[in-house]
């Protein structure tokens, strides 16, 4: 049987596993986008919310570009793979929050950075979370993340939350959007699980 890999946990809500699979991968490229915007108009200095950190890819990046980070994940797990990695001089400008979707407080900031997180909120939680989103970036600020369509395999996952494009797009009123990238395509057959993949990568500045 061929290896398990890292969406193959995912889709079982296996965090541990999937945190050791991505253990040393590059950021998201939504993340990076978003900062290189932040750079090209001479921002320094942001504040972010890091929005189911996992194991730390994201805010590792957001610490080396001189950001300060509140990250959050719900699971226990996640911070003890972040926290040996985060060299010393850094340390003082992250805060970790172990918290759920529903629960989440999303205080103001530059950037919320979401990566492929959303999704895996319930749908019940998520008009309130998006919600806490949107109050939460200050104008100029930036959204990055990735939202999963109508037609990728794990919409019919009942606790997973999927959007069409006109519902996306409607999501994100009262930003400009900078980057929207449409992806949809099968895995090879030869892997353990494979689906039918349909995302949004996403990088929107709030008007």
């Amino acid at each position: 049987m061929p290896p398990m890999r890292a969406q193959d946990y995912s889709e079982m809500g296996d965090w541990p596993g999937y945190f050791r699979a991505v253990l040393g991968k590059e950021p998201r490229e939504t993340l990076v986008r978003a900062l290189d915007l932040f750079t090209d108009e001479e921002f320094v200095g942001g504040f972010a919310v890091d929005i189911a950190a996992g194991e730390g890819r994201d805010t590792l990046e957001l610490l080396k570009r001189g950001w300060k980070v509140v990250a959050t994940d719900s699971h226990p797990d996640a911070f003890s793979y972040l926290w040996p990695r985060v060299p010393e001089a850094w340390k003082l400008r992250l805060t970790t929050i172990e918290v759920n979707f529903a629960d989440m407080e999303v205080p103001p900031c530059d950037l919320v950075n979401a990566s492929f997180a959303l999704p895996f909120c319930e749908p019940r939680d998520f008009p309130g979370l998006w919600a806490r989103i949107v109050a939460a970036i200050r104008p100029g600020g930036r959204f990055a993340g990735q939202f999963f369509g109508r037609r990728d395999s794990w919409a019919s996952i009942p606790n997973r939350t999927h959007h069409s494009r006109e519902e996306m797009l409607k999501l994100l009123e009262g930003f400009d959007i900078e980057m929207i990238r449409e992806e949809e395509r099968d895995d090879a057959p030869d892997v353990r699980n494979p689906k039918h993949w349909h995302l949004f990568h996403v990088v929107a500045r709030k008007s």
